[in-house]
């Protein structure tokens, strides 16, 4: 899920195939950064803890959008989630397969409408309570019954009938339909106790009282906006407790601050927005202590269309621009943008072009548009388009319509994305020799426009999970507000028929095969109708001070991201380098700290058992940006 994350992973808000499986599994992850200390610490000399407390530090440049696991959408957020609270399953970090989380095992009935899910009994919450299934069975219900509730995951429980705690171990989903995904529903199960006592689902941040109650790797113990998340290792974790006592993450609006405060060691780990730009990674290359790490990732970087902002009742909204709402304006657009540059140019060669919606990582989803179909760069074409549209050029070279109006769009960019803006001055000069006009607006908040419908195109990214479903459901006329400009869970305001009945059907296949073929007709279809252009799938690209972390796994395990990954693997594991001192965190007096992030070495034996469906979404509710 955008996020409106950089742009949205899924959560982004965010954001691939069916496996069986059984029996135990076993995990090497390898490991984690280090910055001995108190990375909030008013002075350099309170850094270090006399009791010998250790504190991982590492850079984020994208802020929380809410502490609530049923409100967050960016990825920063979401990531924050997975540490805090368990879910039913897991992602296996060498090769994404489904493993056991709160749940040790789960099986389907024969028809597959109903699947029994066997609690563990060693989980507790940080409040000393044990974790049951009556708060996994309350997660859900509140979510099916409460629309604030379902914000950011409400895709998972819309084909559930009934959700049951016949026992402490045991709970029973009652499906209405076939559902696919029931080995990967990224959901953070919350403790009852605590949650029910809320009103308001749709306004409760969960960012007032602290330390949170919570049952996963790591405990919420302090926030403060635009500024830093604070957590502290739950040494009950029944994984194994995480081998730093602290990890916090900072928050940097300067990307560039960020990446120097690598250099000077006050940060062990820097991500970026969320990825380093080229010339920020160069840099680093050859910087003593310091290693990049740049591989595929699982993010897409596109084009948004307004389609005409509306309720799921029809009621418009907004102030789209009219002429968007015609497919060959849309097309025209698209063919007038030279990917191929954007790659060279601007992602230098850390990107892949874009083509389909979910990321070539993801190979068994992958979709390319086929010769006929494929919308490639071609500025007569796009001219042609235009003239049809009705939208010819006047004396001036000005695109017109039939009212005499000049054709100027808006584009939402975020601030702190150096990409935004270096692919929007491009997009200015290739549509601007098409005749048309162009505003970039550059936001620190672009949430508030983009739930409103104000604006005419935007800059939209997601991280996709291993199981496609829930980049896939953003798209849906199921997503759209039910009121107009409240945040919901549209990506787009996209609600297109033929769409949805392709989504319904890929959502109900239990077969890999055939259920691969049919995301890729739901690309093909998205693709078609115009309204997501997408020009990119950048690489991961981070960096890490090897005098802080002694090694870190990537995810997947042969050529990954460390940031960001579908689980809590390289926040749980990180181990520290040897000889790591207090100086990586105390020269900041507490200022300019980052966020923690690392990975360690642990060997993990987990008992499986019963039916696993390996299915991903996005990378959280992944990850909106």
């Amino acid at each position: 899920m955008v996020t409106r994350v950089p742009h949205h992973s899924v959560r982004p808000r965010r954001r691939l195939r069916l496996l069986l499986a059984s029996g135990a599994a076993a995990l090497a992850l390898a490991a984690g950064s280090v910055v001995p200390g108190n990375p909030l610490a008013p002075a350099p000399s309170e850094a270090r803890a006399d009791d010998g407390k250790t504190t991982l530090t590492v850079a984020v440049a994208q802020s929380v959008d809410s502490l609530s696991p049923f409100l967050a959408q960016r990825l920063v957020s979401t990531s924050i989630h997975r540490l805090m609270y368990d879910y039913l399953t897991n992602y296996d970090p060498k090769d994404n397969k489904a493993i056991p989380g709160l749940a040790t095992a789960w099986e389907p009935s024969a028809d597959k409408l109903t699947w029994t899910y066997t609690i563990r009994s060693d989980s507790k919450w940080s409040d000393g309570q044990q974790a049951t299934a009556e708060d996994a069975a309350w997660t859900f219900n509140k979510m099916m019954t409460d629309e604030g509730a379902a914000t950011s995951n409400g895709s998972f429980v819309g084909n559930f009938e009934k959700v049951t705690a016949p026992s402490k171990d045991k709970l029973v989903i009652t499906l209405k339909e076939p559902q696919a995904t029931m080995a990967a529903l990224d959901v953070p199960i919350v403790p009852r106790h605590v949650w029910e006592k809320v009103g308001d689902f749709s306004k409760f941040n969960n960012d007032k009282d602290f330390p949170v109650v919570g049952n996963g790797p790591f405990i919420l113990t302090d926030y403060k906006v635009d500024s830093y998340v604070k957590l502290k290792a739950n040494k009950d974790f029944w994984r194994g407790s995480p081998k730093f006592d602290e990890l916090v993450f900072r928050y940097y609006k300067d990307q560039d601050a960020a990446v120097a405060a690598l250099r000077k060691g006050e940060v062990s780990f820097v991500a970026g927005s969320p990825s380093l730009t080229p010339a920020q990674s160069d840099s680093l290359e050859k910087a003593p202590d310091i290693k990049v790490n740049d591989a595929p990732g699982r993010r897409f970087f596109a084009l948004a269309v307004n389609p005409g902002a509306r309720t799921k009742d029809g009621q418009k909204f907004g102030d789209g621009h009219p002429a968007l709402l015609d497919q060959k304006v849309r097309h025209a657009l698209f063919m007038a943008v030279d990917r191929k540059t954007i790659i060279d140019k601007v992602f230098q060669g850390h990107a892949v072009e874009g083509e389909g919606y979910i990321p070539p990582r993801f190979g068994d989803y992958f979709w390319k548009p086929a010769d006929g179909q494929k919308l490639a760069y071609d500025p007569a074409k796009a001219a042609s388009l235009l003239d049809e549209a009705g939208y010819k050029k006047n004396g001036a070279g000005k695109r017109v319509g039939k009212d005499g109006k000049p054709l100027d769009f808006r584009i939402l960019c975020h601030a702190t994305d150096p990409n935004d803006k270096a692919i929007g001055k491009y997009l200015q000069e290739w549509w601007g020799e098409q005749g048309i006009g162009l505003k970039v607006d550059c936001l620190d908040n672009v949430s508030d426009p983009w739930y409103a419908g104000e604006y005419d195109l935007a800059f939209d990214g997601w991280s996709v999970n291993p199981d496609p479903d829930f980049v896939l459901s953003i798209h849906t006329c199921a997503a759209l507000p039910s009121k107009a400009k409240e945040s919901a869970a549209t990506d787009n305001f996209i609600c297109d028929k033929q769409y949805d009945e392709l989504y319904k059907k890929q959502l109900a296949e239990y077969d890999p095969a055939k259920r691969a073929d049919l995301v890729k007709q739901l690309e093909s279809r998205l693709y078609d109708t115009g309204y997501m252009n997408v020009m990119a799938y950048p690489n991961a690209v981070e960096a890490y001070r090897t005098d802080h972390i002694e090694s870190i796994t990537t995810m997947p395990s042969a050529a990954g991201n460390i940031y960001g990954q579908d689980g809590y693997w390289s926040w749980w594991s990180a181990v520290p380098a040897a000889g790591a001192s207090s100086s990586g965190s105390s020269d900041s007096g507490g200022s300019s700290t980052g966020v923690l992030v690392g990975i360690g070495i642990a060997v993990v034996v987990l008992a499986g058992g019963g039916l696993l469906f390996a299915m991903r979404r996005r990378s959280t509710a992944e990850d909106r940006e």
